[in-house]
């Protein structure tokens, strides 16, 4: 099944049960100064988590674009991404646990309108309980009208409570993850899971959240005016499922993407699926007004860029090869009719790649000498995150805090600096 049908029997399966579509909104938050970037599908909705009416109703069904480098270290695995696009649906005061787990299963497992998994290949874990809440026996007790026993997992908070950030709606959810090997795992202790897991032997493909707390400042103060429900499907880990690959990178997602860099003979699988992966990202960036700087959005923008050319030059691939990536994006069959591009975004990335190639390879001489990274960050553009990067491959530790301290100074004297010029 290929991405396109993917996108398309989610919306319809719920548009059938009374849900609305609505829009994507921007990778660049409105009215949310906390963040960034969009990083759920929620996010946007969140005064109406918390009680506002929605304009299209109480039942809502969408695709969000998302982007979140929290896990960028882990980019270049057989799941992590720097963007994706996260398949929602959400009850606003509406249905809960009871129906939401239903159609998470239905949708997940009937070959008629929904993707026909193997039941047998799922596993769910469920919210063991804590300080906070208390342990979802409700949700376990429903999962077993579609699962058995041994399929069914309990777990704490780090992996079954979830919030967008330290203020806004949240609660415990329950997730569900598939066997993505080729002999199948078959039935599993806790311990067993824990481990498959960990392995990427196992890959979570939805995750219903049961919103009726608020969180402020960090804690948990009160229940919500309503009960809600947000659900989130990752598409590329989906996709992975649904088209039996043990990577996303292996998707149709992704596949036309590396098959860019498959004249290069370097089997550095990692440093592939990075170029890929972050300007992949970059480029959607750029669609929704994201250039490149030395601050907030355009920082991680930069960051994005110049890390997938320091991987570039590691297969020995030069600026063309980035701009071959950029092409493969735009001109992508899954993304056409659905997304729009920045018709300047070769153009953007060009004069950043070149800008950065310029002083990339003096750079890496001056760190293999031993300069310090904020002479790396303000003479030769290497963010400190990329030095950190090179410094852990060759067991270095870097003082960061060393590091953030001159860098508070820089930005004093360049405000000051500034400030002078413009009394003159």
């Amino acid at each position: 099944m290929q991405s396109e049908e993917i996108r398309r029997r989610f919306l319809t399966f719920f548009e059938k049960r009374g849900h609305v579509v609505i829009p994507s909104a921007s990778l660049v938050p409105e009215n949310d100064s906390s963040v960034l970037f969009t990083t759920a599908g929620m996010q946007p909705l969140v005064p109406y988590l918390l009680g506002k009416k929605h304009p299209q109703g109480r039942r809502l069904v969408n695709i969000q674009k998302c982007v979140r480098t929290q896990d960028i270290n882990e980019v270049g695995d057989n799941t992590h991404d720097t963007f994706f696009e996260m398949l929602g649906n959400w009850s606003l005061g509406d249905y809960f646990k009871e129906e939401a787990i239903q159609w998470s299963y239905e949708l997940l497992t009937n070959r008629e309108e929904g993707f026909g998994l193997d039941p047998k290949r799922l596993y769910i874990t469920v919210f063991e309980g804590d300080e906070n809440a208390p342990k979802d026996e409700e949700a376990f007790q429903i999962w077993q009208n579609y699962m058995p026993k041994n399929h069914i997992f309990f777990m704490g908070a780090k992996s079954n409570w979830w919030s967008v950030g330290e203020n806004g709606p949240c609660g415990p959810d329950t997730e569900m993850f598939y066997d993505v090997t080729s002999s199948g795992l078959g039935d599993l202790t806790k311990k067993e899971y824990e481990k498959a897991d960990a392995e990427q032997k196992v890959v979570e493909v939805w995750n219903d959240v049961f919103m009726e707390y608020e969180k402020k400042d960090g804690q948990i103060t009160n229940k919500l005016s309503q009960r809600n429900v947000d659900t989130g499907a990752g598409l590329e880990r989906l996709t992975m499922a649904l088209q039996k690959k043990n990577n996303i990178f292996n998707t149709d997602l992704f596949i036309s993407l590396i098959s860019v860099l498959d004249k290069f003979t370097s089997d550095n699988i990692r440093s592939k699926r990075i170029i890929v992966d972050h300007i992949r990202t970059s480029v959607f960036m750029i669609a929704d007004g994201v250039l490149p700087s030395n601050t907030g959005r355009g920082y991680i923008l930069r960051r994005l860029l110049r890390r997938a050319y320091v991987h570039v030059r590691k297969i020995e691939g030069d600026f063309k090869t980035v701009i071959s990536v950029v092409n493969a994006v735009v001109s992508h069959e899954s993304y056409k009719g659905l997304y729009a591009f920045n018709s300047e975004t070769e153009e953007i990335i060009s004069m950043e790649i070149s800008k950065f190639g310029k002083t990339l390879e003096s750079g890496l001489k001056q760190f293999d000498k031993g300069v310090d990274p904020f002479i790396l960050f303000t003479s030769y553009g290497f963010p400190i995150e990329l030095t950190e990067e090179l410094a852990r491959e060759k067991g270095i530790t870097i003082n960061r805090a060393v590091f953030d301290k001159e860098m508070r100074k820089h930005r004093t004297l360049s405000r000051s600096g500034g400030e002078r010029k413009f009394k003159r």
